[in-house]
């Protein structure tokens, strides 16, 4: 989540449900995926750092992945709070972490076949 960065990890907390979104097939790529990949429940404790390689330590939170099935987000569009009606819908989801309601959590998870607890 935004690239390894600490800060955004120390905003969510254990059984937070988190959707993430996938703009692209491959990070960098140009060929669009628009899609939520995965959802999921944050477990109990805080984040840690790994060692990737000598240049790149980024920081990590354990989360209980439920589904892996992509939902495109095309067709949950006008169903969404935070996309509903907006004509550059886009432009939230580029700053990576952000909170969305009960609502559109559950329709994600509806819509990736998997039921958030």
């Amino acid at each position: 989540m935004s690239h390894g960065k600490l800060a955004p990890l120390k905003r969510i907390a254990p059984g937070d449900r988190i959707a993430v979104y996938a703009p692209t097939v491959t990070l960098g790529g140009k060929e669009k995926c628009q899609a939520f990949v995965l959802i999921g429940i944050v477990r109990d404790g805080e984040p840690y750092q790994v060692t990737m390689s000598a240049d790149f330590q980024p920081f990590r939170r354990d989360v209980d992945w439920l589904s892996r099935n992509e939902a495109p987000i095309a067709s949950l569009l006008e169903k969404l709070d935070f996309t509903k009606g907006r004509r550059n819908w886009g432009y939230q989801l580029r700053f990576g972490l952000f909170a969305i309601s009960d609502h559109d959590i559950d329709l994600i998870a509806q819509a990736m076949g998997s039921k958030l607890v």
